[in-house]
């Protein structure tokens, strides 16, 4: 797999197009613009039959510009990069950072895809596409996009690394509900590709991030803890509290289906306050006081060896 780094040295998941799906997809397209143009062309000669040849040939060059070179401009700017054929092959074409493309890039892909694909029968485009790393034909290079594949294998997901055990629970006091949704998915992917950024990178992005945590929360960071370790207690401590509130919810659950059988205390009914319920594990790490405790930091199973956070103490 070949991946796209930003200029800020992050590592994003998308894995350029092959050449062979690239063809598919340029072959059904080309079979639906080839269908639409031919339709057009003949309902334009029927009406147009009493036009002289200058103004038959006008309306010729304007009807090739307009559905083989102006169609697939206009579905792929208003699509942001799908075309029909693209999204029978579960492909997308997106800018050299991933974002989505716009008219200009469009614009200059169709205006090279005239060239390399329609006048030369596809031979400049194929010939780019292997040449090239990642896949691009010219109108890809000149436009700064690249044909990415949405439909890919679901693999595991990395996991957070965990904090280091001298910062667990140190935070559960801190307030975390002025931090978005898209601040923790920014920390989170930093924290599970930190060690693949170079260290000065890395290292500027855990202060930036941080600094806009302990921004939300109010509080803030610790001195002398290092931002990286700061982010994965901070990413911790939430990581409990959404367990806690699952488990709270699972057993609320379980008291209202009991309740609903017979008086309470009574046999059948909901259990009494402090008595076990049925099916709530009675051990283990999902039953430290009463509440839902992911397995983070717990080391190897038995061996009592720490867990190899990634993390070292301040000195």
């Amino acid at each position: 797999m070949s991946e796209l780094v930003t200029g800020d040295a992050v590592v994003l998941g998308l894995r350029p197009a092959k050449l062979p799906s690239r063809v598919l997809a340029l072959a059904i397209d080309l079979i639906v613009v080839g269908t639409v143009f031919g339709l057009v062309a003949t309902g334009l000669a029927i009406a147009a039959g009493s036009l002289d040849d200058a103004a038959l040939a006008a309306v010729s060059v304007a009807t090739f510009l307009l559905v083989p070179v102006g169609g697939p401009i206009a579905v792929e700017t208003l699509s942001h990069g799908r075309s029909l054929g693209k999204v029978a092959c579960g492909l997308r074409v997106v800018r050299d950072d991933g974002g989505p493309i716009r008219f200009r890039h469009a614009l200059v892909r169709g205006a090279m895809g005239v060239v390399e694909i329609l006048m030369t029968l596809g031979v400049v485009a194929s010939i780019a596409s292997l040449v090239s790393a990642r896949g691009r034909r010219l109108g890809d290079v000149f436009a700064g996009t690249l044909v990415v594949r949405e439909r890919v294998p679901a693999g595991r997901a990395a996991a957070v690394p965990p904090p280091p055990p001298w910062l667990v629970g140190r935070f559960a006091e801190l307030d975390l509900s002025a931090v978005p949704d898209e601040l923790w998915l920014a920390v989170r992917q930093y924290l599970t590709r930190m060690h693949q950024l170079d260290a000065a990178v890395g290292r500027a992005m855990s202060e930036r991030l941080g600094g806009e945590v302990a921004a939300r929360t109010g509080v803030p960071a610790p001195a002398g803890v290092p931002a990286a370790a700061y982010l994965a207690a901070v990413v911790h401590e939430r990581q409990i509290r959404d367990a806690r509130r699952a488990w709270e919810a699972s057993q609320a659950e379980v008291i209202r289906g009991y309740a609903g059988t017979g008086p309470v205390g009574a046999t059948g009914g909901a259990p009494a306050y402090g008595a076990p319920v049925p099916g709530a594990p009675a051990h283990g790490p999902y039953a430290v006081g009463g509440f839902a405790h992911p397995v983070v930091g717990t080391g190897d199973s038995g061996s009592g060896r720490p867990p190899a956070t990634g993390f070292v103490p301040p000195a």
